[in-house]
């Protein structure tokens, strides 16, 4: 039973994460993703599946009762997407995995706890898996098997972000930087300037919210962009242009921007600042840096910049993957209870029809093999066989129960 589990993954480990496309289920609407993947369970005759598709990876947990033939994958594949080439379906092994039975209920233990993904002990991938697990209940995708399998893969996931440090330290270059910030201990009443208004500020924007700091200026060089953000975190957005004449002071400030020469300059800084001789904190998350370098030189401040933060996520990372063994003897541990448990249910669902099969072979015995010489007995002999057979159908379902329990 537990050789029909499996999983049928492309990650970035195998294949360049713009080729993944071409194995993922193309849809329009998420009807449109579950009729589709109906269709793929009853096409390749698999009995539950679970479908996760991420910017990084697509992988197809299933469970199947038949054999995998040997050309599956290249069926499986061109159902999914029949433009892809006969060269690239014979090519498959290369840049696929298939993993069966133990190895695929281990490789996804792997999987929710990060451990297999780009950013070691990132828990992005353990929700994006919760909810395509979900998903796939609410469709009737997904059944007792997987049910099992996800119950394991939640509690093996939590106990090692629980007991190991995999997740402790951040790798994101954006929270390291307000984790720095925090560091300082700042006061969320002080005013922040956000120079740039795109996809990281953005991610700042929210953190700053996230610590209930209410004083937001944004300048940006699309006032409909700034005023987008400053919208989302109740903010005051101005045109870049602006920023020269700004004299309302700050305490923060965060800089990302396009622009491959400085922002900053010691003119602008200096008519930011005034007469405010306050330490300010300053972070430089642009490359190229967008505060010049004599800003940085000539004035008392908390200077943060993106060198210093990779350096950081590079040890965080080194740290995290240090983490990996002490994960994997978690996992082993799950690995051999989820059998023990799995198997038991699996017993427990078969000696349900014991009862059943049981009550239909008495009673095929007394209705029509043996009906014509019951038939000739009197009402007490043929009361006390009746009562035999009774006694014996209860006995040969007790037997395998009782069997199946010392085992």
């Amino acid at each position: 039973m537990i050789d029909n589990f499996h999983i049928i993954t492309l990650t970035h480990q195998t294949i360049n994460v713009d080729q993944i496309g071409h194995f993922v289920v193309k849809h329009q609407t998420k009807e449109d993703l579950r009729s589709k993947l109906t269709d793929i369970k009853q096409q390749f005759d698999i009995d539950e599946i679970v479908y996760l598709s991420t910017c990084n990876r697509v992988s197809y947990i299933f469970y199947r009762e038949e054999d995998l033939e040997d050309d599956y994958l290249s069926s499986f594949f061109h159902s999914i997407n029949n433009d892809l080439s006969d060269d690239r379906l014979n090519k498959l092994s290369k840049f696929v995995r298939l993993h069966s039975g133990i190895k695929a209920i281990n490789h996804l233990f792997e999987l929710s706890a990060s451990i297999d993904s780009l950013v070691v002990g990132e828990r992005e991938i353990f929700r994006q898996y919760r909810e395509a697990y979900d998903q796939s209940v609410e469709w009737k995708l997904a059944g007792d098997h997987l049910r099992m399998l996800d119950k394991y893969t939640v509690t093996t996931a939590k106990e090692i972000y629980a007991n190991t440090k995999i997740g402790e330290k951040p790798l994101s270059i954006v929270s390291l930087a307000i984790k720095r910030m925090l560091n300082i201990n700042p006061d969320p009443q002080q005013k922040v300037l956000l120079i740039g208004a795109g996809e990281t500020n953005r991610l700042v924007g929210k953190f700053l919210k996230k610590y209930e700091f209410a004083d937001i200026t944004i300048f940006n060089r699309s006032l409909d962009n700034a005023k987008e953000l400053s919208s989302s975190i109740g903010a005051t957005a101005y045109h870049i242009s602006e920023l020269a004449s700004y004299d309302k002071g700050f305490d923060i400030m965060v800089v990302c921007t396009g622009s491959t020469e400085s922002i900053i300059s010691t003119d602008i800084y200096s008519q930011l600042i005034r007469r405010d001789e306050s330490k300010k904190i300053v972070i430089d998350l642009s490359v190229p840096h967008n505060v010049d370098e004599s800003v940085q030189s000539g004035f008392d401040m908390h200077y943060i910049n993106i060198e210093q933060l990779r350096s950081l996520a590079e040890q965080n990372l080194e740290h995290r993957k240090n983490e990996i063994g002490s994960a994997k003897k978690i996992i082993k541990s799950r690995l051999f209870e989820f059998q023990k448990v799995y198997q038991q249910r699996q017993i427990e669902k078969a000696f349900h029809k014991i009862p059943a099969e049981m009550k239909a072979i008495k009673d095929r015995a007394v209705n029509t093999v043996y009906a014509k010489q019951i038939d000739a007995l009197d009402d007490e002999a043929k009361a006390l066989v009746l009562e035999m057979m009774n006694y014996m159908e209860k006995k040969c379902v007790s037997v395998p129960m009782k069997v199946a329990k010392e085992i």
